[in-house]
């Protein structure tokens, strides 16, 4: 049985910090290019230390080391509004030739500071949506990048949930009304909740935790509830509460990354960040070379996983069935 790849991470953070040394001492000449990258995560969070290490392993594939020919210059957003304003105008005051952002507050806040220079993002859940970008084929401005959204994977997260808990009629689900994919997610698990037997109820994650904790107590006050989070800031920022909050009202809950099923939560299904964090290295390395990413089109996600935790299913009392077990991409005992 699969365990969490923890020793595999590891070894892509060493890497990372082999081709990154902090502090980053490579001087900016005539022969470097400087990259701004603004992570929408803490600097000791696994999830964004995982995107870094594939992001540079990605540009040392395609021939950028720092010191030699690039210099990069990191700061961390945490999916903060302020604190994303911060460190994209501490970026944008080095002069950087590209910026490259994780996370849709990453890339808003860059724009938010009116400069026009390349972005190359990941994990943002709507560009379209968000306003980033005309259209995926041809994006049209200065943004381009690597998306996490699916419209199906609203029912593919109802789905799994029933797979795992059968007797669930009721699912609250998390989302951000403001948010355009969180928005969509909550339709297509509108749209199938019926066919499956399952009454939808929606939590605005927008709002603080205090008003989340009595809004999921006020619905797990009922039997066969069960929970879905949409791809959500919240669902970073608050991870913590929320999964102990999950396991506290004996909620199954199904996440829409695997990072929060090895932080405790249930299970997920969801886009890989981490191999979307080292494809977008040659999307960088090709408008540092001269394209535009007006001509480079917006990618949608290639590679899904599911993970499963067993330690949590255990404290629910759910018995995960083998068949989904065999075909999860993690296994987390």
């Amino acid at each position: 049985m699969r365990q969490m790849r923890r020793r595999d991470f590891i070894t892509a953070t060493a890497g990372a910090a082999a081709i990154w040394p902090l502090p980053l001492r490579a001087q900016k000449s005539e022969q470097l290019k400087r990259i701004g990258v603004l992570m929408n995560r803490t600097a000791d969070d696994p999830e964004g230390q995982a995107r870094l290490a594939a992001f540079a392993q990605g540009l040392q594939e395609v021939g950028w080391a720092v010191g030699r020919n690039i210099q990069i210059d990191i700061r961390w957003g945490a999916d903060d509004i302020e604190r994303e304003r911060i460190g994209a105008a501490e970026l944008l005051a080095l002069a950087p030739d590209l910026i490259f952002a994780s996370g849709t507050l990453s890339v808003a806040a860059v724009q938010r500071a009116g400069y026009r220079m390349p972005i190359v993002f990941v994990g943002v859940t709507d560009p379209v949506g968000a306003g980033f970008v005309d259209n995926l084929a041809r994006p049209g401005g200065n943004v381009t990048g690597f998306m996490i959204y699916e419209y199906s994977f609203g029912g593919k997260r109802l789905d799994l949930l029933k797979e795992i808990a059968p007797n669930v009629r009721r699912a609250a689900v998390l989302r951000d009304p403001a948010n355009p994919g969180s928005t969509a997610e909550f339709a297509a698990i509108q749209a199938l909740a019926q066919s499956l037997g399952v009454e939808v109820s929606p939590i605005n994650s927008h709002q603080d935790i205090a008003q989340i904790e009595r809004a999921v107590a006020a619905f797990a006050s009922s039997p066969n509830g069960g929970a879905i989070l949409t791809p959500t800031s919240a669902a970073t920022v608050q991870r913590d509460a929320i999964i102990a909050l999950m396991a506290k009202s004996k909620l199954p809950a199904v996440y829409p990354f695997r990072y929060l099923v090895d932080a405790g939560g249930l299970a997920s299904i969801g886009p890989d960040v981490v191999a979307q964090s080292r494809l977008a290295a040659a999307y960088v390395d090709r408008v540092l070379k001269g394209e535009k990413p007006a001509d480079l089109p917006v990618q949608a996600p290639t590679k899904f996983e599911t993970a499963i935790n067993l330690k949590t299913a255990k404290t629910l009392g759910l018995s995960i069935p083998p068949a989904l077990l065999a075909r999860a991409d993690e296994v987390i005992e």
